[in-house]
């Protein structure tokens, strides 16, 4: 099970970075939303595959840790938030400029 985790935060740290070393603004944007997803799923398993494992509330011997999964959820309101304010301003430069490039480098055809 672990492997399978393992091999899962691997693929979305690898294709998050892909993307995000693209040069438009809309694979930018799903490159970090696949980073987060991969630091996501990398906290909560940070506390420890348990199957029917209790709440720590009880005396058992095996329990799960909260502390991950409040990390997880707290991370994903945070990236939520940050996605809605990058597709705004990804919007806003789309409108401002007539294009979604990254890059900053000048247009060709603009050059003499």
């Amino acid at each position: 099970m672990e492997i399978l985790v393992a091999i899962a935060i691997g693929t979305l740290t690898a294709c998050g970075l892909y993307l995000m070393l693209r040069a438009r603004t809309f694979p930018v944007i799903l490159g970090l939303s696949l980073l987060s997803y991969a630091v996501n799923l990398f906290l909560f398993i940070s506390g420890r595959i348990k199957l029917n494992a209790a709440p720590i509330l009880t005396d058992a011997t095996a329990y799960t840790d909260p502390l991950p999964q409040a990390l997880v959820l707290t991370a994903i309101v945070i990236s939520f938030g940050m996605t809605a304010v990058l597709v705004i301003m990804a919007l806003g430069a789309y409108l401002t400029a007539g294009h979604d490039r990254v890059d900053t480098d000048a247009d060709p055809e603009d050059q003499p």
